[in-house]
């Protein structure tokens, strides 16, 4: 079963083809300790985008790696895209974004990602 999530306006919106997830990875880096979002990680072939690229603007920071995408409108950050550790392909949803998904019944996963 599919899930969905959109940032606050809904001019950015998303359908993940795949079950909701219950684990989440919490991460401590500089942009998530004041983002604060639930990192899930999808491959792109799974990932739809059902609003267009135009809605949102981009910030890459550190390693340039991953593009972290954020609403035009509102600011709020659903999604980015980028290469895994791995090198390969990824999206990152932000759980705090999705629809019907509660945060504090994920099992989450912590990630030193200030030390990286």
């Amino acid at each position: 079963m599919a899930f969905t999530g959109s940032c606050h306006c809904g001019a950015i919106a998303y359908t993940v083809d795949e079950d909701p997830p219950t684990k989440a990875l919490q991460c401590n880096c500089s942009m998530c300790r004041r983002k604060a979002p639930l990192h899930y990680f999808t491959t792109p072939d799974k990932f739809r985008l059902e609003t267009s690229r135009d809605a949102f603007a981009t910030y890459r920071f550190n390693h340039l790696v991953i593009a972290h995408h954020f609403c035009k409108t509102c600011g709020i950050a659903p999604f980015a895209e980028g290469n895994g550790a791995d090198g390969k392909p990824m999206v990152e949803i932000n759980l705090r974004c999705a629809d019907g998904i509660d945060p504090e019944a994920l099992e989450i996963q912590f990630y030193d990602g200030a030390s990286r």
